[in-house]
């Protein structure tokens, strides 16, 4: 799985973790690799091994300056490329230098955040073309955090789109980047058995949730999965739109980009003030860190009072805080074996079969599915239609 997310470009860091030409590097943990991200004197982004060739000493340490970062410890001097530039104990053998170089993978910067491509040279796509990219800066808020299980878990949380009923009970509507406006609600809950239907799809996945209205309608919701690690669900009413990057810093821990967007208008005041404040899908980070405030260690603020009160339906509050308390409470790696699915989890197990496919598929020599900007350029969806519609009308 791991050569398969190596196919993809991969968000990695906001763009404000390396605002500006020679500000300090900044650690990051890919895929199981330990790396330094810089930008250099000329506004150039890099990527490289953390380890000085040398010695193994941390360039977390090191000095950014001058086009190149100097390792702490014995001055060596590496640029963007992982190239070394200078050693200051060895000035007469020029040869030496050119053969010490590190690992690099190319990092690019769209819609605010900086992006790395960790597979092999001759693969890398085009960069990546999520809709929520290209709309101006105006028009869109993320948000970075840790989560610490592993990131299908995680994933599969944001496309189980029945769980709101239970776990976001009381809470959507005590929030203002998720209240639904009472046309969804009253649909909602007037056909509390949805049909799920999850078709392919040649980015991923439409997860689509069918709900009866009326004697000749649907009210249909269809959330996307992108390959390998991305998804985005659908607004109520002009609420703006939502997703996540799921992105494996390692087995048991992952990143979590949360995205709001909207495509039409500017956030308003009240939405970015929500969405940076921790409503949302977004989360309360501890100062200085991309750790939650609620997190595992004290028992994500837990308020049994406001459970029982039914102000909170879990106790936990905050809906990103949810999502995230419970996926962390199936453990690092969830025990998928004592699993029982429903058929409300067609959603989820149509996802791990298209992942295990492309995986499988990319060992037998195929180019996995989702690298084509066109297949990337979707929009969840939200729509009521006449129940004779066919779904690929529908969804076109």
């Amino acid at each position: 799985m791991g050569e398969l997310f190596r196919r993809y470009w991969l968000p990695v860091l906001l763009a404000a973790e390396l605002p500006e030409p020679d500000c300090a590097p900044v650690r990051v943990k890919l895929l199981g690799e330990r790396l330094i991200a810089l930008r250099d004197t000329e506004n150039r982004l890099g990527l490289i091994d953390e380890f000085c060739a040398h010695r193994g000493a941390s360039l977390w340490f090191g000095r950014n300056e001058e086009g190149g970062l100097r390792c702490a410890y014995h001055g060596w001097k590496y640029d963007i490329t992982g190239q070394c530039l200078e050693i200051p104990s060895e000035p007469d053998d020029p040869r030496l230098c050119q053969r010490m170089k590190l690992k690099s993978y190319p990092l690019i910067e769209r819609g605010g955040v900086l992006w790395a491509y960790l597979g092999p040279a001759e693969n890398q796509p085009a960069p990546p073309a999520y809709e929520w990219i290209d709309v101006r800066d105006e028009q869109r808020h993320v948000s970075k955090r840790l989560q610490e299980c592993n990131y299908l878990q995680a994933m599969e949380g944001g496309l189980d789109s029945i769980h709101s009923t239970f776990l976001h009970r009381y809470s959507v509507e005590d929030d203002p980047l998720l209240k639904r406006d009472p046309e969804s609600a009253a649909m909602l809950k007037g056909d509390p058995s949805p049909a799920f239907l999850p078709l392919t799809a040649p980015g991923g996945l439409h997860i689509c949730t069918r709900r009866k209205v009326g004697e000749d309608r649907y009210f249909w919701r269809v959330t996307q999965f992108l390959m390998p690690c991305f998804n985005l669900f659908p607004p109520y009413g002009d609420n703006p739109c939502g997703g996540h990057a799921w992105v494996p810093s390692d087995d048991e821990n992952c990143w979590v980009f949360s995205i709001d967007y909207h495509p039409r208008r500017a956030l308003t005041a009240a939405e970015l003030e929500g969405a940076r404040n921790g409503r949302g899908v977004h989360v309360p980070l501890i100062a200085g860190s991309f750790l939650p405030v609620a997190n595992r260690r004290n028992d994500y603020l837990i308020d049994r009072a406001a459970q029982k009160a039914r102000r909170s339906f879990s106790g936990v509050l905050g809906v990103g805080v949810q999502d995230a308390a419970i996926q962390e409470s199936m453990g690092v790696i969830a025990n998928r074996p004592a699993e029982h699915l429903m058929a409300t989890d067609k959603g989820i197990v149509m996802t791990r079969r298209r992942l295990l496919g492309a995986a499988n598929g990319l060992a037998g020599g195929e180019t996995p599915p989702g690298l084509d900007p066109a297949a990337q350029r979707v929009r969840a969806l939200s729509r009521v239609a006449p129940r004779a519609m066919p779904v690929e009308e529908l969804l076109a």
